[in-house]
């Protein structure tokens, strides 16, 4: 049975729907223009499976309902993702410098408008802050739970599979906002760079023998359903676990400059399906990111989508940029 999430595009600020950070970078991929839109940042809800997801705690907001530390509001027709700083708070990463293939401890923290580390914050789906880094090309994802020590610094054991640029995006609300926000910055992997294309998927992907179906289509300025089906073995997959509060987390990168997005679903039921009413903000590709629980284990089926597919099934493809945790 489908339920449906509302993911909708950055621009300027959330009114009860969720929000597509609009992210910059040097990507693969041409920047389309994006269409004029009324949201704000989407993400992380509050909500166990069968309740509301309502996006990033505090992101159903308008422009202006949050000041910032220190005074003024915030900022208005400014993305998500996009920024390192935002509203006061700027995200300082240790070493933005690492070597492709090696482990490393990622090392950053997130100051306040006085210079501080922060160090309280909003639990939202179990966690109070959640990591994403991805390459400028879309080919991997990670998503990551770091610690937190005292003196507010966060850490995530880590390793970049391949030499390039890459994007850290932190999704967290700080205790006593009202609004969370996402900040971006970049991270730099050595190494012996060999620059790919954007993965090309299909609508039907495997990962770690499931079967990963997406349905639906993106409608640039129109709202529209994606329905993501799994199964095994040929059998509807009935039976996923809750992961971080929700039966599946989505997280989308549009490829050209990074627009990102992250949103749990609103659902009774633990699968085959799992269902998302979306709202793209502009023609371009899309990667889909898609974290589902079963049997313990928490995978990634990646998806590429373009504006205006025709939503037919093609033959199964390994899920590119899957993963376990």
């Amino acid at each position: 049975m489908n339920t449906a999430l509302r993911i909708t595009a950055f621009t300027a600020g959330l009114a009860a729907a969720f929000g597509l950070a609009l992210g910059v970078g040097n990507a693969t991929g041409s920047v389309p223009s994006p269409k004029p839109a009324t949201t704000g940042h989407g993400g992380h809800g509050t909500g166990a499976p069968g309740q509301q997801s309502g996006g990033h705690a505090g992101h159903d907001e308008a422009p202006g309902h949050d000041e910032a530390p220190g005074g003024g509001t915030a900022a208005e027709h400014l993305p998500g993702g996009l920024q390192i700083s935002e509203r006061g708070y700027t995200l300082s990463v240790e070493q933005p410098f690492v070597t492709a293939g090696s482990p490393t401890d990622l090392r950053f923290r997130i100051l306040g408008a006085d210079g501080k580390p922060v160090t309280a914050y909003r639990q939202q789906h179990e966690k109070e802050l959640h990591l994403i880094v991805a390459p400028r090309d879309l080919s991997t994802f990670q998503h990551l739970h770091p610690t937190l020590a005292a003196d507010g610094t966060w850490s995530a054991p880590t390793a970049v599979p391949a030499a390039g640029e890459y994007r850290v995006y932190a999704d967290f609300t700080p205790a006593g906002a009202t609004e969370g926000l996402t900040l971006g910055a970049d991270l730099h992997a050595s190494g012996d760079l060999h620059p790919a294309p954007l993965p090309e998927t299909g609508r039907t992907v495997t990962v770690d023998g499931y079967t990963v179906t997406l349905g639906g289509d993106l409608t640039p300025g129109h709202s529209g359903t994606l329905t993501l089906s799994v199964s095994k073995d040929g059998r509807p997959v009935t039976d996923l676990q809750p992961y971080l509060g929700a039966y599946g987390h989505l997280v989308a990168l549009r490829a050209g400059d990074l627009a990102y997005l992250h949103v749990h679903p609103d659902t009774t039921t633990p699968g085959p399906e799992i269902g998302f009413t979306t709202t793209a903000p502009s023609t371009g590709s899309y990667r889909l990111f898609l974290d589902f629980k079963h049997q313990d284990t928490v995978r990634t089926a990646a998806f590429t989508l373009t504006t205006g597919d025709t939503p037919a099934p093609a033959r199964p493809t390994e899920a590119a940029g899957g993963h376990q945790h």
